[in-house]
């Protein structure tokens, strides 16, 4: 089975512009994702909008593709760069596809490993998840949870606490239960890929603002595995002053 990492990286966020090329000790934050990701993956690109990443990422000798920039999500800028990548490497048909944050200089291989690890006949879209330790994650609506089924499949996301107990007092819920984090890395396989990203956005997705609800509402299967290593994303300018101190 043949796995490519895509890493979607745009210029223009809301809350930090220009945050793919930022500086951390010497490397910019998208060239620290491509190395941690080459680690686990042999074939890893990124897929951008703006020129000034594109020429960035050739300048370290990454491999980059230049997609639309009205693209409403990574997954959907992965779908256009999977189409744009695999003619580059014809005796190599993909069959799945790693939507790797662009944001998050420390993804551990293992993780992508891990996610790999995941694909069987029965496996079309598969994440990530990890037990939930504290309460101020808990009850952060940026902390999305997910709740599973026997079979690890997913059966839905939220930015609220899910399950909510209601005979429990809320500072014994995390001992009651296992509540799961949900880590925001994907994999895809190729035909399912361009399945998803053909759906127009659910009701569940607009109320969450996640669209992995969507792929559910529309009786896709999400493979959940479990993981208890953590991401550290990059999401302000407060966020990179904290990375830089961990240095």
């Amino acid at each position: 089975m043949n796995f490519i990492g895509i890493i979607p990286a745009r210029y223009a966020s809301t809350r930090f512009p220009g945050k793919p090329l930022v500086e951390i000790k010497g490397k910019s934050m998208i060239q620290r994702v491509y190395e941690q990701a080459c680690k686990a993956l042999e074939y890893v690109v990124v897929a951008t909008d703006d020129e000034r990443i594109y020429n960035h990422v050739e300048s370290f000798g990454g491999k980059v593709v230049m997609t639309s920039d009205q693209h409403r999500s990574g997954t959907d800028r992965c779908a256009e760069a999977i189409r744009k990548v695999q003619p580059d490497y014809p005796s190599t048909p993909f069959d799945v596809v790693i939507n790797i944050q662009g944001d998050e200089p420390f993804i551990q291989p293992e993780q992508l490993r891990l996610l790999k690890s995941c694909f069987d006949e029965d496996i079309s879209i598969a994440t990530l998840a990890k037990p939930i330790e504290s309460a101020e994650e808990l009850f952060n609506p940026n902390v999305v949870k997910v709740i599973i089924n026997r079979n690890n499949r997913a059966i839905y996301f939220s930015r609220a606490v899910i399950p909510y107990q209601r005979n429990e007092e809320q500072q014994t819920w995390l001992q009651k239960y296992c509540y799961l984090k949900h880590i925001g890395i994907y994999a895809y396989r190729v035909p399912v890929l361009k399945e998803i990203t053909q759906l127009p956005p659910s009701s569940l997705e607009c109320a969450e603002s996640l669209e992995q609800n969507r792929w559910i509402e529309n009786e896709y299967s999400i493979y959940v595995q479990h993981t208890n290593m953590e991401t550290v994303a990059i999401d302000t300018p407060e966020d990179l002053e904290k990375v830089q101190l961990m240095f």
